[in-house]
């Protein structure tokens, strides 16, 4: 079975006549005839055997799967230019590829992505984030930092920062609760993917949950997130959780409680011997940052 992938210069086509939505104007910034652009449209159409413009007397217009498409080859084709301009281009950067659990990366590497990008410009440093534990095997990564049990994930790790928990709700919701009690007054958002959650809170403030009605979110960024819509009260995971906190506009509930979490950030690979330069230089820069949070580290 012959494969449905296009050329190349079909889909550079596609994406110019697409994006202004007039096969003119592709050919003007290709220097192709608009003729050409049309040809290459057609046999890109005839491939796929769909439709991906609706032809007017004077005009073109995407059709539903053309827009649905649109997307997926810019992206495809940026990557293959920036891998392009990073191997074999005048000034070649070396990529490095990070893979970062969700709340660390949004709360943590954002801050100091341009700070490293900025000492080394000469790496391209390619981040993404995962949120479950199949997610971190599939592609290939230099480094990933991951929450738990490092020996899932990598042979080798070092420790980066641990957390602790404490009830946040919107200031109209925190200024009700006077007492742990009335945390049962309220829904209790619960993270289903965290070892540590509400279960601890009510242990350490010797408190008997019977009563408590809990909801559900895979993250911490989207238990957060409806905790800012008012739908109850969520639980933090300081250090990583505080810009998502503060953007979600949260406050602490009972201040001054902080309970210890169970796990912590590490960062893991295969080999430390066998790491490659740009992938040595951002874990030194990492372990350099983690080492000036004063966090706690479960036994």
């Amino acid at each position: 079975m012959s494969s449905r992938i296009p050329s190349l210069n079909w889909l550079r086509v596609f994406e110019a006549a697409a994006r202004h939505e007039s096969f003119a104007q592709a050919a003007g910034q290709l220097n192709m005839s608009a003729a050409a652009v049309s040809q290459q449209i057609r046999a890109l159409e005839e491939r796929l055997e769909a439709p991906l413009f609706e032809r007017h007397a004077h005009a073109v217009t995407l059709t539903d799967l053309g827009r649905a498409y649109l997307p997926s080859v810019q992206q495809a084709l940026l990557t293959l230019e920036n891998a392009t301009g990073g191997l074999f281009g005048k000034v070649r950067e070396q990529p490095l590829f990070v893979q970062s659990v969700l709340l660390f990366a949004h709360g943590f590497l954002t801050k100091g992505y341009g700070a490293f990008t900025e000492a080394h410009p000469d790496i391209a440093l390619n981040l993404t984030t995962a949120n479950m534990g199949y997610e971190f095997s599939q592609g290939f990564n230099d480094l990933q930092i991951v929450f738990g049990n490092p020996q899932v994930y990598g042979a080798e790790s070092d420790w980066l920062i641990g957390e602790e928990l404490y009830p946040v709700a919107r200031p109209e919701i925190a200024n009700e609760i006077h007492a742990p009690k009335d945390l049962l007054e309220h829904r209790l958002i619960e993270v289903l993917t965290h070892r540590a959650g509400w279960p601890n809170v009510f242990e350490h403030l010797d408190l008997l949950p019977g009563s408590a009605r809990y909801v559900y979110a895979d993250s911490t960024i989207m238990a957060l997130a409806m905790a800012s819509e008012g739908v109850g009260i969520a639980l933090a995971r300081a250090p990583a959780s505080d810009k998502a906190m503060d953007d979600a506009g949260l406050v602490p509930c009972l201040n001054g409680l902080r309970v210890d979490g169970r796990e912590g950030y590490y960062l893991t690979y295969a080999d430390r011997s066998a790491l490659r330069p740009p992938a040595r230089l951002f874990r030194e820069w990492l372990l350099e940052r983690c080492a000036k949070l004063d966090s706690y580290r479960p036994d």
